[in-house]
């Protein structure tokens, strides 16, 4: 790839890493930061990113280019990746990025100096709210999304950052990152990338020891192991394991609906390739409507195999692959099973209703796309990669009870549900757990100010600072 040598990941994995290097980069990433970025007011950066965004919008791009290239190595599809780029890059707009900082923060002049709304004023104070000197941020997986957003986070803070990437999943905001650098230089000195085995405790240590700020993306395992080496005087944001899943209504599940409910449904499983904490693991739809539930795994089914040929699923990691092949295995046997057990029942009784049945489709001689019918309502984890579960609901409240096992670690329910009796849901699920509720087919769309886990992203970045006069 034919990139400067602006960051330590550039220099490729010949690069013998040493816990001096990593700790002199800390260094020089806070005097940087120091004396520049620290003195930019908010409306330029914002201006910048907005900027850069549009760059990244043009399909000739030469940074986009390069990072489209690079989908193979993140077991993406090019137009996957281009698409799901798009969805992000359509909220870096100057009014998207100040309406955050307001919604954060509550004046888009809060980051540059003390300013005092109207209940400050009646108090006598005035606040202001800054970024941590050196963020640095621990990433994870092949999605590039979380470590762009931090990376359009930590700017607007005015902090220096420091990303210790995946050797491939970085290469995306890496190259962000260099198109922020070739418009403005003195930013792109107040960044740095690297890559280094998780075995390297010591290099870990290191930055987490210099940071004002870590944040953590990956399993929990990764979050809790950075967590027990995190300083106590050191701010940890910690961005665990997720699950999401749809919910149905029979009332909109009409006979001219199902197409668009199907492609929307269909939209937010090929999105990412279902990589994303925000994409469905199961989709619930509910019984004794016009159109069933396996009339709407049919439906899935067509749609998921349409989208396939204009935005095909790429070149999957064995692992990967080898999930899907199993899983298909162990449902094709299970309907096999449960058709013998059904017919011999029959037999013996006309009005025999098997315990549960299952039916499948899939792509024929690939991994494309897989839809597993399953009566029994319990919650089951995909394997992902275009693999999703319909399963049929008597109510929403069973929804809730069967989902039970997967609430603590809920990020976003997709409702398809009649406009009446939306508000009774949502509150519904926003006591239950769910930080973001949404229509099917928007998932993996969200707004970029939106709070990610339930939390303000801006606002869990800063520290303010009262000035009583």
């Amino acid at each position: 790839m034919n990139l400067p040598n602006l960051f330590l990941a550039d220099l490729g994995p010949e690069l013998e890493l040493s816990a001096q290097t990593v700790r002199e980069a800390c260094f020089a990433l806070r005097r940087n930061r120091e004396l520049w970025l620290r003195q930019q007011r908010t409306r330029t950066l914002v201006e910048l990113i907005s900027y850069v965004g549009d760059q990244w919008r043009d399909t000739a791009n030469h940074f986009r280019t390069q990072a489209l290239k690079a989908a193979p190595e993140l077991g993406l599809g090019a137009t996957t990746l281009a698409r799901g780029l798009d969805l992000w890059l359509a909220g870096l707009t100057p009014e998207t990025l100040e309406a955050l900082i307001v919604q954060d923060l509550g004046d888009p002049k809060r980051l540059d100096g003390f300013v005092s709304s109207s209940p400050e004023h009646r108090t006598g104070r005035q606040s202001h709210a800054h970024g941590p000197e050196l963020l640095a941020h621990f990433c994870a997986g092949n999605l590039p999304v979380p470590a762009l957003m931090s990376l359009v986070l930590g700017v607007l803070t005015k902090s220096a950052q420091f990303f210790q990437v995946p050797a491939a999943g970085g290469i995306v905001p890496r190259l962000f990152a260099h198109s922020l650098a070739q418009v403005e230089p003195k930013l792109g000195a107040c960044l740095e990338f690297a890559s280094w085995p998780r075995t390297r405790v010591d290099l870990s240590d290191v930055l987490l020891n210099e940071a004002g700020c870590v944040t953590v993306t990956g399993r929990d395992e990764r979050v809790a192991a950075l967590r027990a080496r995190t300083p106590e005087r050191t701010r940890f944001l910690a961005y665990g394991h997720r699950i999401s899943f749809s919910y149905i209504a029979h009332d909109v599940l009409t006979i001219y609906g199902l197409k668009r409910l199907a492609t929307e449904a269909a939209t937010d499983v090929v999105t990412w390739n279902q990589l994303g904490c925000l994409s469905p693991h199961v989709i619930y739809v509910q019984e004794n409507g016009v159109i069933s539930p396996e009339g709407f795994a049919v439906a899935l089914a067509e749609q998921l195999a349409t989208r396939e040929q204009s935005e095909p699923q790429g070149p999957l990691p064995a692992a990967a692959a080898a999930a899907i092949h199993s899983a298909r295995t162990v449902y094709e046997m299970r309907r096999a099973g449960a058709s013998i057990a059904f017919d011999r029942a029959r037999e013996e009784s006309a009005f025999f209703e098997p315990a549960t049945t299952i039916q499948l489709w899939r792509s024929e001689e690939s991994t494309a796309w897989t839809v597993v019918l399953d009566t029994d309502p319990a919650f089951k984890t995909s394997c992902l990669n275009r693999f999703i579960y319909v399963k049929p609901i008597k109510r929403f409240a069973d929804v809730l009870r069967f989902a039970e096992p997967v609430r603590a670690h809920l990020s976003t329910v997709a409702l398809a549900v009649p406009d009446d009796v939306a508000p009774a849901l949502a509150m519904e699920l926003a006591h239950w757990g769910a930080t973001r509720i949404c229509r099917v087919g928007q998932m993996q769309a969200p707004a970029l100010p939106w709070r990610h886990d339930g939390r303000p992203a801006l606002g869990d970045l800063v520290t303010w600072t009262d000035w009583e006069e």
